[in-house]
């Protein structure tokens, strides 16, 4: 299977992975033919990518990093929070689905062999918020097991990052949702977010209060410029140092009404450029940059000799050097495919992405 962006899916082309719709639920399931309305709404859903069934990459295997279960499970319990704060508190009771759900990710996770691969799931643009809290958590529980923190540690983390932004049900939607600059009125109430979803949490006895800080302390940063309380360095608590990595990853690979996703690698990119600034620097480039690859498996690619194919499979001990299987030359498909390993070819280079 490969990735292939929506603009080269041909009609008849066969799902190799389903696609979730914003509720966490299976949108299509693989092995559907892909018929020309499909294909039509698909995009108008928001979908830019997916997954199709490819003979010449028939080996190639693409796991996730959490179940398609897991996930629903996760969008739910998310949902149900958002539905029951009632005078800024929780519904007592509310919080075992959300331990339910995190206990179920940190499971998939220990359960995964290979945690380099394939973070985020296909997705468009709606139901933004929920999407996002569970990618975060998925990404942050991630660092957390290549960091070999306790289970206590890892649920407390995870409850803390899928709630994260829970305080934006404070904040009006039209102002996230508004295409176009913002004014300092709204940005200075976007910024609330914070704080309201600390105050949120921190009323409920069942939840730790350093989760709570998960809320609190996402948008602040390494150098002291974030917000709510301007913190710096180790004054910000480990769980948001590790949640505003995760947070901002995230973000930027995720479609939004107002923008396009960022790629992967430019995301990751980022975040090593800003890792002695915006984030912990150790947290970034022995973590972060360790755990998460530039191009997950399946990607379409352009090589520095010409060549483009996809990635097949990835270095763990090299994530920017992945296999690579090179299938055209320019604009002409080469008679057999190649394989390379990056990592013995130093002088070759992913020098862009073409899923197509």
């Amino acid at each position: 299977m490969r990735l292939v962006n929506i603009a080269y899916v041909d009609e008849g082309s066969v799902l190799a992975r389903p696609l979730v719709a914003p509720n966490g639920k299976v949108l299509l399931q693989a092995g559907i033919a892909l018929s020309r309305s499909y294909i039509d709404k698909l995009a108008r859903l928001g979908l830019d990518t997916m997954f199709i069934e490819d003979a010449t990459f028939e080996d190639v295997e693409i796991t996730s990093a959490v179940s398609l279960k897991t996930r629903e499970v996760a969008y739910a319990a998310i949902q149900n929070i958002n539905k029951n704060i009632d005078e800024s508190r929780l519904v007592s009771g509310k919080l075992d689905e959300v331990k339910s759900a995190v206990r179920n990710i940190i499971s998939d996770l220990l359960g995964n062999k290979g945690l380099l691969g394939n973070v985020i799931e296909i997705q468009g643009y709606d139901d933004y918020t929920f999407h996002h809290s569970v990618n975060t958590t998925i990404i942050a529980l991630i660092m957390g097991i290549y960091m070999r923190w306790s289970d206590d540690k890892l649920l407390e983390l995870g409850m803390g990052a899928l709630m994260h932004d829970v305080g934006k049900i404070k904040v009006p939607s039209e102002i996230f949702n508004k295409i176009g600059p913002l004014t300092q009125e709204e940005f200075d109430e976007i910024k609330k977010h914070s704080e309201y979803g600390f105050e949120i949490l921190r009323k409920n006895s069942d939840i730790n209060i350093v989760s709570a800080h998960v809320a609190l302390q996402h948008q602040e940063r390494w150098d002291g410029s974030g917000y709510p309380r301007g913190l710096k360095g180790t004054q910000i608590h480990e769980y948001g140092r590790l949640a505003a990595v995760a947070d901002v990853y995230e973000a930027l690979t995720s479609k939004r009404i107002y923008r396009n996703a960022h790629q992967p690698y430019e995301a990751y990119e980022y975040l090593i450029a800003n890792s002695d600034r915006l984030f912990e620097p150790k947290l970034v480039q022995n973590v972060f940059s360790k755990c998460i690859t530039p191009y997950p498996t399946g990607t379409g690619i352009r090589l520095s000799n010409g060549q483009r194919g996809n990635v097949v499979k990835q270095n763990p001990s090299f994530p920017t050097r992945p296999y690579v299987r090179a299938t055209h030359e320019f604009y002409s498909r080469l008679f057999s495919p190649i394989d390379y390993n990056l990592v013995e070819h130093p002088s070759l280079m992913i020098v862009g992405i073409e899923n197509r």
